[in-house]
This record gives C-alpha cells, sequence and structure tokens, in this order.
C-alpha cells in the first residue's frame, strides 16, 4: 500500500508553465484570457489563481510520478549497496583471513629457516672452538720443536769438539742430521698447516657471520610479520599508507629468498666439512709428527748407545794393551841394562885379550912367532871383539824396539785420551742433554 503523497500547492511560475504547456494549448488559452473581456474587467479583484485545474492535476500528476520514480531509484540504490556493501564486506574478510594465513604461513617459514640457521650458526660456532683449540694444539707443537732442534744441534757442536781419529762421521752423527732436516721438515709442515687453519678459522668466521646477518633479518622479518598478523579492524596503531603497495615492485621472489637461505645454508655446511677434514688432518699430523721425531729421538740414542759401547770397549782395550805395553817397556829396559852389562862385561876380557897379544908382539926376534897360545889369543879376540859387536847390535835393535814401544805408549795414551773425551762428550753431555727430550704428548701439542 501505497503511502499518502502531501504535495503542498507550489508556487508556479508563468514562465514555468509556459515551458509545460503543449504547443497547442497556446492559442486556446490566448483565447481563453481574451474571452469575455468586459467578464473579467469586472471580476478582476476577485482572481485567485493563474492555473487553471488541468493545470493543477497535470502539475500534481508530474510531481507523484516524480517522487514515486525518485522512490524506485532509492530503493534500487539501497539494494544495490546492501549487495555491495554484503559483497565487498565478505571480500574484505576473506581477503583479509587469507592474508593473515598467508602471514601465519610466512611466519612458519621465517621460523623454520631461522631454526635452521641457527643450528648451523651453533655447528658453526662449535666448529670455529675445536679449530681454535687445534690450532694452539699446532702452535704448543711448534714451540716444542725448537726444544729438539736445540738438543740435536748442540749435539752436532758438542761433537765437532772431537779430536784425532775420533772425529769422523759415524752413524750418531748421521742419525743427528737426519734428525735435524726431520725438525726442520717438520716445522714447515706445522707451519702450513697452522696457516690452513687460520684461513679456514676466517672463512668459519664469515660463513657465521654471513648466517647471522641472515639470522639477523629474518628475526626481523619474523618481529615485523608477527606484527602485522596481529593487526585486526579494531587495532588503534594502524593507519593509512596511501603509497605503500608502490614499494614492493622490485623485490625477489619466495624462490629466491629460499634459494638465498638455502645457499648461506650450504656455504656453511661446505665450511663445516672443510673444517672437520682439516682437524683430522691436523690430528693426523700432529700424532705422525710426534711419533716421528720420537723414532728418530729414539735412533739417534741408540746409535749413541752403539757408540759409546764401541768407545767404551775400544778404549778398555786399548788401556789393557798400555798395560802390556808397560810391561813390554820395563821388560826392554830390563833387556838394554842386561845387554849393557854384557858388553861391559866383554871389556875386561877384551882387554886382557889384547893386553896379551900386545905384550907377546914384544917378544924378540924369533921368538915372535904364530904359535898356538898367538893364535888362540887371535880367536879370543876376534870371539870376544864379535861378541860385543853382536850385543851391541842387539841394543840398538833393543833401544829402537824401546824407542817404538814408547811412541805406542804415547799413541795408545793419546787414543785413550781421545776416546775419553770422546766417551764424555757423547755420554756425559749429548746423552744427558737428550734426557729434555720431550715426550710424545708435548710433541702433540698439550
Amino acid at each position: 500500500m501505497l503511502p499518502q503523497v502531501l504535495v503542498p500547492r507550489p508556487n508556479l511560475d508563468t514562465r514555468s508553465v509556459e515551458q509545460l504547456r503543449p504547443p497547442d494549448a497556446e492559442a486556446a488559452v490566448k483565447e481563453n484570457l481574451y474571452a469575455g473581456v468586459s467578464a473579467g474587467q469586472v471580476t478582476a479583484g476577485y482572481r485567485s489563481a493563474k492555473y487553471t485545474p488541468e493545470e493543477w492535476f497535470t502539475n500534481n500528476h508530474a510531481t507523484l510520478n516524480q517522487a514515486a520514480t525518485h522512490r524506485d531509484n532509492a530503493q534500487r540504490v539501497q539494494r544495490a549497496s546492501k549487495a555491495l556493501y554484503t559483497q565487498t564486506d565478505n571480500a574484505t574478510l576473506r581477503t583479509q583471513a587469507e592474508g593473515t594465513k598467508h602471514l601465519g604461513e610466512r611466519l612458519q617459514d621465517i621460523y623454520f629457516w631461522k631454526s635452521e640457521l641457527e643450528r648451523h650458526i651453533e655447528r658453526l660456532l662449535a666448529e670455529t672452538d675445536l679449530l681454535l683449540a687445534q690450532k694452539r694444539r699446532l702452535e704448543k707443537a711448534l714451540d716444542a720443536t725448537e726444544i729438539p732442534f736445540a738438543i740435536a744441534t748442540d749435539n752436532l757442536t758438542c761433537r765437532e769438539r772431537r779430536f784425532g781419529p775420533d772425529l769422523v762421521q759415524d752413524q750418531v752423527e748421521e742419525e743427528l742430521l737426519k734428525e735435524v732436516e726431520l725438525i726442520r721438515s717438520i716445522q714447515a709442515l706445522l707451519k702450513k698447516t697452522l696457516d690452513q687453519v687460520v684461513n679456514q678459522i676466517r672463512l668459519n668466521r664469515e660463513a657465521k657471520q654471513t648466517l647471522e646477518h641472515d639470522w639477523s633479518d629474518k628475526h626481523q622479518a619474523y618481529n615485523l610479520d608477527d606484527q602485522c598478523g596481529r593487526y585486526s579492524n579494531r587495532s588503534r596503531d594502524t593507519q593509512h599508507y596511501s603509497s605503500s603497495a608502490k614499494v614492493h615492485d622490485q623485490l625477489c621472489d619466495s624462490s629466491a629468498w629460499v634459494g638465498f637461505t638455502q645457499t648461506n645454508l650450504a656455504l656453511a655446511e661446505r665450511e663445516e666439512m672443510a673444517s672437520g677434514a682439516l682437524r683430522a688432518l691436523c690430528e693426523r699430523v700432529l700424532q705422525e709428527t710426534a711419533e716421528d721425531l720420537r723414532a728418530q729421538c729414539a735412533m739417534v740414542e741408540e746409535a749413541f748407545s752403539r757408540r759409546t759401547q764401541d768407545l767404551n770397549q775400544a778404549r778398555n782395550q786399548l788401556e789393557l794393551q798400555l798395560t802390556q805395553v808397560l810391561e813390554e817397556i820395563g821388560a826392554q829396559e830390563r833387556n838394554i841394562c842386561s845387554l849393557q852389562q854384557a858388553v861391559y862385561d866383554k871389556e875386561a876380557p877384551l882387554r886382557v885379550a889384547q893386553s896379551r897379544l900386545y905384550c907377546r908382539a914384544q917378544r924378540p926376534n924369533m921368538e915372535h912367532c904364530r904359535d898356538q897360545p898367538q893364535i888362540s889369543l887371535l880367536d879370543e879376540v876376534e870371539q870376544i871383539s864379535g861378541s860385543v859387536q853382536a850385543l851391541q847390535g842387539q841394543l840398538a835393535e833393543a833401544r829402537a824396539s824401546l824407542a817404538q814401544l814408547e811412541d805406542s805408549r804415547l799413541l795408545l795414551q793419546k787414543d785413550i785420551g781421545c776416546k775419553t773425551h770422546s766417551l764424555l762428550i757423547d755420554r756425559e753431555k749429548c746423552m744427558r742433554h737428550r734426557t729434555h727430550y720431550p715426550n710424545v704428548l708435548t710433541l702433540s701439542g698439550y
């Protein structure tokens, strides 16, 4: 049921009426206006309107039609508006819910990759700490090699003070030279390994710093997305940002974002593997170098032991020989004394025989003949002279033998002193100095 439409009487203008009036009605209006002029003059003071009833109905009908049209249009607009805001509300709530859902999923992704970054950061930190421990062991092992090097070079320097026939390049010297060369090569290897460890520590820290930067960005992004996820239509800290949608045109996509983190994680895993392999190499190098040094030290000490045994045995033999030579010298000196006494003892018989011959040479004339006493005396003088000559020859030979024995005594005493000096160097200086040789644990860097 349509409500009543109350239309007040309009203050109509003649011009508007004329505009609404059809063209064929102008003549009739004019005719009505001018018909009965005389009557109109009489009733001129009583006319209250300028329009006819037909005009009034026409105008009223037009107003009603216009109002009904406007009302229908308003109802249509209201229905469309209601449908539109219902649709937009649903769409807005749906898109907002999807956005919140996507933010939640994004938070889960960020949390997952952030956790992965944290795990790899902790592993890199632990690996770097282990490498630092290996670095300290390498430095200690490198410092520990200075003691064996000083001991070996001191042994070589001390053994250069040997003299005489003992200044020989024996097995001890060869082993000492091998030990010096081995220590130099081990020092070079430890320095090279130490440089590799320092470089790997730098790479680990760079990879850790890269992961920390990525983790920091993801932590900040997580907090921002978490804050965005907590925004609602009732939040009071939201406001309009008209240009916020225009700053996201040059951003990377999700695959590039994941690929960036995966690349960083792959780099960290590669450095972790390299660090682990380097730690194993360091452990093997430290163990093998320590064992090689101790093995060479044992060989040197064994060579020293054999050499000291040889020197001691040689000195004992020389001392025994010197004792025998001294005994022979005493015997030869007694022999020389006996020979000298024997030569002296032949002087009286020789004087007697020569005196007899001299006296008998004084015989006169025919008495000076070669008789049997003369022949006997001549044989006696010749025999005694031969004996003296033989004794003097033997005395000269004995004296020569005594001189040789004295030379042998001096040589033996000198050689015994040389052997004693060599034993003092090898046993008292070198071998006692080698008691300060570091053990395997010290050479391993502990």
